[in-house]
């Protein structure tokens, strides 16, 4: 495969990776209350889960399996910008690897662990309940909000930055696509506090639309490269 082939996979990979997100999440949010479920009780959540069916399990697999479009984005966005800043763009394919593998783990919690969880719940005494939530909480709080959401969302973040601020130093004429993508960056890293403090729930609600939309306008970007043209206006 060659260079621009490799590069406008991966700005396809992205793209539809965007709108498949937009999909899933709005699935997730009709019919599990998705965000706003991640900060539910065991008692509650696990029920919701269960009464999902195969199909909620299926999206929930789904779901977790598109982080891994971050691979060959970032395999894309670095041979279209080293050109540029070789270095940095190394970094960026570094954290991209990262967030991929991180969110990853963080979300397939929900398919696997969290379902045979739902499974034991359901016919479990008070006093194995009990023990259930607290192991339900245990995993919530070490593959979601520290693995997935906040090492995820920080390694995706800097990917970000490090491509919108390469692509800024290139003589490309469409410098809005980096300014999108320092926003986008910079809500990513702000908004990943909100288990800290709920003062950045907007700024974090804001980022999951600033998000797909940054996703949707790189990949198309890097899809429409043409042959013989990098980053350096050649």
């Amino acid at each position: 495969m060659t260079n621009r082939n490799v590069i406008r996979f991966g700005g396809w990979c992205l793209a539809g990776g965007a709108l498949a997100f937009l999909a899933v999440f709005g699935y997730l949010a009709a019919t599990f209350n998705y965000p706003d479920v991640l900060d539910g009780p065991a008692g509650t959540v696990l029920p919701s889960l269960l009464a999902a069916g195969q199909r909620g399990r299926f999206v929930w697999a789904i779901y977790a399996l598109l982080p891994l479009i971050w691979l060959p984005a970032g395999v894309a966005a670095y041979e279209a910008l080293a050109p540029v800043r070789r270095g940095a763009m190394r970094l960026a394919l570094l954290f991209a690897l990262v967030a991929a593998i991180t969110m990853m783990l963080g979300l397939l919690r929900w398919p696997s662990v969290h379902w045979t969880l739902a499974l034991a719940h359901a016919h479990a005494a008070p006093p194995e309940q009990a023990v259930i939530a607290a192991v339900f909480d245990g995993l919530n709080t070490y593959l979601g909000n520290y693995i997935g959401e906040f090492l995820g969302e920080l390694s995706f973040s800097v990917f970000f930055l490090l491509t919108s601020i390469v692509w800024l130093q290139s003589p490309r004429s469409s410098r809005w696509i980096g300014w999108l993508g320092v926003a986008t960056a910079g809500a990513g890293f702000i908004g990943m506090f909100r288990n800290v403090t709920s003062a950045v729930a907007p700024i974090a609600a804001l980022n999951n639309y600033l998000l797909p939309l940054f996703m949707l306008v790189l990949g198309v970007a890097l899809a429409r490269w043409q042959a013989g043209e990098d980053a350096t206006g050649t």
